[in-house]
């Protein structure tokens, strides 16, 4: 059984994606990061990152002790591989899958996360558009390698639907939200649309779905509580 530490975000809904399609028992194990709970003494054994999502795989291969791993692409990756599904084994076939893997850990999540932070924030805390035009072109860069690869093959490792695509597609889900027309790029949309469809995919998409929060409907306190702990974080002392 996997224990899978999650909140419904891109970056938590790349992993229950893949359990899905590998129909991988787990359980959801909620980590509520506008409350905090992803700086616990408990959670920070398991990834000092205070980040989300944190897998904890109970029967590792060859048996042991369970094996806690951080950050969704290392998780994917370990996942993919022990099950032997959606990641090939293959020298070639394998690197074509983690180059992009990759892509979308360091320039897909970032930047996209980035772009929509600065176009939700507005003016609250003075101009920001600067901001706003530098990553929403930058978004609109990386739909474009998105669309460019997608018109060389059906899916973006190749002609097989791997992690690559898995890891990607919650990112694209918001294009709107990110200043782009999907319109734009044709064969995003017809990678997108193909993958809506997918069962499997839907079912990892909507897992936690209850566990959201309107954060509006908090009270001012509150509201500006939780801001603190998501925003301007700096580095936290060896001895907590």
């Amino acid at each position: 059984m996997i224990d899978l530490h999650y909140w419904p975000t891109p970056n938590g809904k790349k992993v229950t994606i893949l359990l899905e399609e590998a129909e991988i028992p787990y359980r959801i194990v909620p980590v509520n990061i506008g409350r905090g709970d992803q700086f616990t003494p408990q959670f920070l054994k398991m990834n000092p990152n205070h980040r989300m999502p944190v897998m904890v795989d109970n029967a590792p291969a060859g048996g042991g002790e369970p094996i806690a791993i951080f950050e969704s692409g290392a998780i994917m990756l370990y996942l993919a591989e022990k099950v032997g599904k959606f990641y090939p084994r293959d020298t070639r076939g394998k690197y074509a899958v983690t180059q992009w893997v990759i892509w979308q850990m360091a320039n897909q999540g970032p930047k996209l996360g980035e772009c929509g932070h600065f176009r939700r924030l507005g003016d609250k805390q003075g101009d920001q558009s600067y901001a706003v035009r530098r990553f929403t072109d930058e978004a609109n860069r990386l739909y474009g390698v998105l669309n460019n690869r997608l018109y060389e093959s059906q899916y973006l490792a190749g002609n097989e639907y791997t992690i690559a695509d898995m890891i990607c597609y919650p990112w694209t889900v918001n294009w709107k939200a990110q200043g782009q027309d999907i319109e734009e790029f044709k064969y995003v949309k017809r990678w997108h649309d193909e993958l809506s469809a997918r069962p499997a995919l839907r079912l990892g998409m909507a897992a936690g779905a209850g566990l959201s929060e309107d954060v509006t409907k908090l009270p001012p306190d509150e509201q500006e509580r939780r801001a603190k702990i998501m925003y301007n974080q700096r580095a936290r002392p060896v001895a907590y």
